[in-house]
């Protein structure tokens, strides 16, 4: 078969519905400046929908120094490669200052976090070595486990006694062919919000021989006293060998970071082929971030504010009868029983009636009959926010389940 053919006549479980909700569930245009209220489609919306935890954004200090930056500096420069005409002071200023603030001895800058995991978890290990990864890791995790050229083994999303039964596994064939073990994990898992078992996966240490890679790209600014990330929200960052934060979600930033042991990052540096082969990140994005990580270390009522109002819209939602499963981070998930049109029909209905912006998971990814509306709250929202969401929420439930959604098409134009 022809290889476009072979693409037309099968779009994937996402694609294959396009048509129908491009641009509107798929590829929505959010306009204006983010924060809380947004435009889409003409109106104004409140927007539960983007991960800009901490509200910098739209920081007035945070726009003034992405924009002095730009103007000095343009987004050519440095141009090239670090390692061979793309370093500078600016870069090197920000890895130590990241080092500091999630206490690790040194960090490398990444240009783009879902890049930075896939390249690192193929820098690290090689085809003797062994993987054992939770079943809920985010797709960057997965496809860096999959360019693996030895054995992986997964293990219960958040399953100690599972994650141990695969090292165990592990073990036996790492001995065999004289490999080693990487374990790897999420601090925050994204779409449902529980922390990893950081801690309790450490204390297998104890039993077994191996290194733990950490993904808290939702961790990273949100969880732990002074936002050092969820190993220090559940005191163990010590135990994490190699700890990955981003700058897309609390920096509202793009690009990420590696922190770990100098000799590891090092070897990260002098191997890793996605940053040796690709250009540096710009300096201005690098000034950006350093503009931003002063905020988070001056300013501790941001990470306060994100959780008054997380702690208001988790307590308000279960107290309306709202079923939000394990979270126990800023990540809210709204689950409800319902068919994929009954989905879209009620995702129509909040944002046309209520005006209201979230955004909607389904089948692939969550079990047929379950819809996941996923809520990120900000230090920028309020309690009036908080307040009318749930009783948004309270009365398109109230329709779901009289079966509104599955006898009435809601318009979407």
């Amino acid at each position: 078969m022809d290889l476009f053919e072979k693409i037309k006549a099968n779009r994937g479980p996402i694609g294959m519905h396009a048509k129908e909700s491009h641009g509107y569930f798929t590829f929505p245009k959010l306009e204006g400046d983010v924060k809380p209220r947004m435009g889409f489609r003409g109106k104004e919306r409140l927007n539960w929908s983007l991960n800009n935890y901490l509200g910098l954004a739209n920081h007035p200090e945070v726009r003034k120094a992405d924009a002095d930056a730009a103007a000095q500096y343009g987004f050519a420069l440095p141009m090239g490669a670090r390692m061979m005409s793309g370093n500078s002071d600016a870069h090197e200023q920000l890895e130590a200052e990241l080092s500091a603030f999630v206490n690790k001895q040194e960090t490398i800058l990444c240009n783009f976090g879902y890049q930075a995991i896939v390249s690192a978890i193929d820098c690290l290990v090689g085809r003797h070595d062994v993987i054992v990864y939770d079943a809920e890791s985010h797709a960057c995790i997965l496809d860096g486990v999959r360019l693996h050229m030895g054995k992986r083994y997964v293990f219960k999303h958040n399953d100690v006694e599972d994650c141990e039964k695969q090292l165990e596994r592990a073990t036996k064939l790492a001995e065999a062919q004289g490999g080693c073990i990487l374990v790897i994990t999420e601090g925050v898992f994204g779409m449902s919000g529980r922390q990893g078992k950081l801690k309790e996966i450490i204390e297998l240490k104890k039993k077994f021989n191996f290194r733990l890679f950490v993904d808290d790209a939702h961790g990273v600014g949100t969880m732990g006293a002074t936002g050092g990330g969820t190993g220090q929200e559940q005191g163990c960052q010590d135990g994490i060998d190699i700890y990955f934060g981003t700058f897309a979600k609390s920096f509202a930033l793009i690009g990420g970071f590696i922190s770990s042991e100098s000799d590891i990052v090092e070897y990260l540096r002098y191997n890793m082929r996605s940053q040796i082969f690709a250009k540096s990140l710009p300096i201005a994005l690098v000034k950006g971030a350093l503009k931003r990580i002063e905020l988070m270390r001056n300013h501790p009522e941001y990470r306060e504010n994100l959780w008054k109002i997380t702690n208001a819209l988790q307590d308000g939602l279960k107290k309306a009868g709202f079923e939000i499963g394990l979270t126990n981070s800023p990540v809210t998930p709204v689950l409800m029983n319902g068919s994929i049109p009954e989905a879209t029909n009620l995702i129509v209905d909040l944002r046309e009636n209520y005006n209201i912006f979230c955004s909607m998971v389904v089948y692939p990814v969550v079990p047929k009959g379950v819809i996941i509306l996923r809520l990120i709250p900000t230090a920028v929202h309020t309690m009036e926010d908080v307040n009318y969401t749930i009783d948004c929420f309270s009365k398109i439930v109230g329709k779901l389940k009289s079966g509104h959604y599955m006898s009435e098409k809601i318009a979407a134009h």
